[in-house]
């Protein structure tokens, strides 16, 4: 089975956007044992895309089409798909109705172009849009499987996810099972976690490993092909225990979607824990990851935002002379913040961030000097110093989610 994934949009070309689409794809069909032998990127003409079509045609066996499904006249993949089936446009009417009752709804006037977002190729599987209103479709030809996806990263997830995956699932079945599981990593550079695993990686055959860096942390995915389910989950399990033997003092989860503070906030719901942040340098940011999460209002009610000294002082609550005498950028002052957040919210957890980001220094200190505090229930308060490099808005996303990290295994030390 060859796949083949054709990315449409000029907007991609123009870089304009990044295109995240395309390596989803591919990481989720490979999850189901197909493989993507080729991906390629179209803007929005019809006779461009045409001929990537053909192209396709003539090596590959699945070819998955993202983007270019909505109601606007550069939106012309299912037209393009459809003149090249030679199959009329339809319409579904489930989309349809769905269509018809969001702007009922929201008290919108409909416009013609929206009923486009509807159809698809006649003779074609709909595929149902969770999250927005553009359909997508499955066509079976008689030498090749076409897909239609759209665009926009969350309609597209969620659309593969609940309706591509397993309709796949069930025309490419496989003879033996193959399973991943995709294990998290903070901390360590992607040069590292591969260094330490060199010989697995190098003698891998079955289960397989492959790293993939992401923004300020590494992902590992392990997977097993099998005759049965047991004996799939046994392979991984056996692979995993020799990484975390070797790394598992960086590793916080697992799941291709589950981030850091995904996983803090379901750990301190599960204790029954309230948590609170006082925040100099990160200027919020670590409060608005922690909002970010479904359900944080159940653990978070508030925090601080104290950029400078007098603020550290009046809203904290800590001394001036205390502040000129320890510095802003230092453990005392960040053990203090950290304390006054707990007690004056009245929360089981204070987490604080001071630092320098740069460009320049500050008290002395260089950029990328990062302290973070945190006081624990009834625990003798403490704070780490961190000195992370590159630009100030890196220092300050590292910053929070080594400040996710730390209390990860605080949290799970704990239990």
């Amino acid at each position: 089975m060859r796949a083949e994934i054709i990315a449409v949009g000029t907007e991609i070309l123009l870089g304009e956007i990044t295109n995240t689409t395309t390596p989803f794809v591919a990481r989720e069909l490979a999850d189901l044992g197909i493989d993507v032998y080729y991906q390629s990127v179209v803007g929005d003409n019809t006779a461009r895309l045409e001929a990537a079509i053909q192209l396709a045609d003539s090596r590959s066996d699945l070819i998955i089409l993202t983007g270019g499904l909505g109601p606007t006249k550069d939106d012309l993949t299912k037209q393009t798909l459809a003149a090249h089936l030679n199959e009329k446009l339809v319409v579904d009417e489930a989309a349809m109705a769905y269509i018809e009752a969001f702007f009922a709804r929201s008290q919108q006037p409909m416009t013609e172009n929206n009923r486009l977002q509807a159809m698809l190729p006649a003779n074609s599987i709909p595929l149902k849009n969770p999250v927005g209103m553009a359909v997508g479709a499955l066509y079976q030809a008689p030498a090749h499987t076409y897909m239609l996806l759209p665009g926009p990263p969350s309609e597209l997830e969620a659309m593969f996810t609940d309706s591509a995956r397993p309709l796949l699932i069930k025309q490419f079945k496989q003879a033996n099972v193959l399973d991943s599981r995709v294990l998290r990593f903070h901390g360590i550079g992607e040069s590292a976690l591969v260094t330490q695993l060199a010989d697995l990686i190098d003698q891998q055959t079955n289960p397989t490993i492959a790293p993939y860096a992401k923004t300020n942390e590494v992902t590992l995915r392990l997977t097993a092909e099998a005759t049965d389910q047991a004996t799939a989950d046994q392979l991984l399990a056996e692979l995993e225990a020799k990484v975390q033997a070797r790394v598992g003092q960086y590793f916080y989860g697992y799941g291709e979607h589950n981030s850091l503070e995904q996983v803090v906030v379901t750990l301190l719901k599960k204790r029954g824990l309230t948590i609170t942040a006082a925040e100099s340098l990160t200027a919020g940011l670590f409060q608005s990851m922690l909002a970010n999460v479904s359900g944080a209002s159940d653990i978070f009610n508030g925090g601080f935002v104290t950029y400078s000294l007098a603020e550290k002082a009046n809203l904290l609550q800590i001394s001036p002379e205390y502040l000129h005498k320890y510095g802003v950028v230092s453990e005392e002052t960040a053990i203090a913040m950290a304390r006054q957040a707990k007690l004056l919210l009245k929360s089981d957890i204070g987490v604080s961030f001071t630092g320098v980001a740069g460009p320049d220094k500050l008290e002395g200190q260089p950029a990328g000097t990062v302290y973070i505090g945190i006081a624990y229930r009834d625990q003798i308060p403490f704070a780490r110093k961190f000195v992370f490099s590159r630009t100030r808005n890196f220092v300050r996303q590292q910053s929070a989610l080594t400040g996710f990290d730390l209390l990860y295994h605080l949290l799970d030390a704990d239990k």
